[in-house]
């Protein structure tokens, strides 16, 4: 298989990942088949992505006819098999938990052409713990976005223990033909590059708000204006969806049972009550105000 094969792409998960990814493949020329369990987040995901486009018909660099091309190129379906059944490529984008990827993974096999490369989106989870429910672990690999995909240009293209050579190079040349800048991972390790190296300062964050060092906020400035980061590891967790460090965090924990790898209390309470950062308005910080401002524990 090459990247000239690649014809159409199969996203699973419209959440605000899968959703911007599927639009990006389509930006760039692709047919996509988005996919949802629930009929309203696929309406939610194409209304989102009609507005991400027509911010930049208001700042000039697309028309509306070429809005309503790309948005036609994207097909959604409630139905797994409708949704893969003649995609060459498909990135699954679902929820951060080893058991349901694994269930997903297991049915895309059965669903998908034989040909076609099954790549998860995850942050952390190597294919490798999902593979072996396919027949095809050669076709597998990690194809990691960044949030928001239409704007970060980073992909993280991870190789698993069978995944093919041939697989690695689709995968790089695809990211490359979507607009992204992709860098190749040799060897799976929990949080890959990027991750791994933001795991490290968030733990050390948490770990001074948890021992009474600094506020949260205090911290964030710290960041922002010492080590002259876009955003503090707690504003960048409310960006990012605190849920999705948590789940990473949760399942590193059950895998080693390493008290520091455990979520921290202030982490844990914030998800449990359903303060999960920007996306549901309250977080670290609360997004009804302006500019937001930080919320008690």
């Amino acid at each position: 298989m090459n990247i000239d094969d690649i014809r159409k792409i199969c996203v699973t998960g419209a959440g605000q990942m899968g959703a911007q990814i599927a639009i990006q493949g389509a930006l760039h020329g692709y047919r996509v088949s988005l996919h949802d369990i629930e009929a309203e987040q696929l309406e939610r995901a194409i209304s989102c992505n009609r507005k991400h486009l027509m911010r930049r018909v208001e700042k000039g660099r697309m028309t509306e006819s070429e809005v309503q091309e790309v948005l036609e190129r994207v097909d959604t379906t409630s139905d797994l098999g409708e949704a893969c059944a003649d995609a060459d490529f498909v990135v699954e984008a679902v929820v951060e938990r080893l058991d349901v990827k694994r269930r997903v993974f297991a049915e895309l096999d059965e669903m998908a052409p034989r040909h076609a490369i099954l790549a998860t989106n995850s942050s952390y989870l190597g294919n490798s713990r999902i593979a072996d429910v396919t027949s095809r672990p050669d076709k597998v690999v990690n194809m990691h976005f960044f949030y928001p995909p239409l704007v970060m240009k980073l992909v993280e293209v991870v190789r698993g223990d069978e995944t093919s050579d041939e697989t690695v190079a689709v995968t790089m040349e695809l990211a490359r033909r979507i607009g992204k800048q992709p860098v190749r991972v040799n060897r799976e390790l929990p949080g890959f590059l990027v991750n791994r190296i933001l795991r490290a300062i968030t733990n050390e964050a948490y770990f001074l708000l948890e021992n009474g060092v600094a506020s949260f906020e205090d911290i964030d400035k710290a960041c922002e204006l010492g080590l002259n980061h876009p955003l503090g590891p707690f504003k960048l967790g409310d960006f990012s969806g605190l849920d999705i460090g948590y789940n990473a965090r949760k399942e590193r924990y059950e895998e080693t049972g390493d008290p520091a790898d455990r979520p921290a209390p202030s982490l844990a309470r914030r998800v449990e009550r359903g303060d999960l950062g920007r996306k549901t308005g309250r977080g670290f910080y609360d997004y009804s105000t302006n500019p937001p401002t930080p919320t008690e524990d």
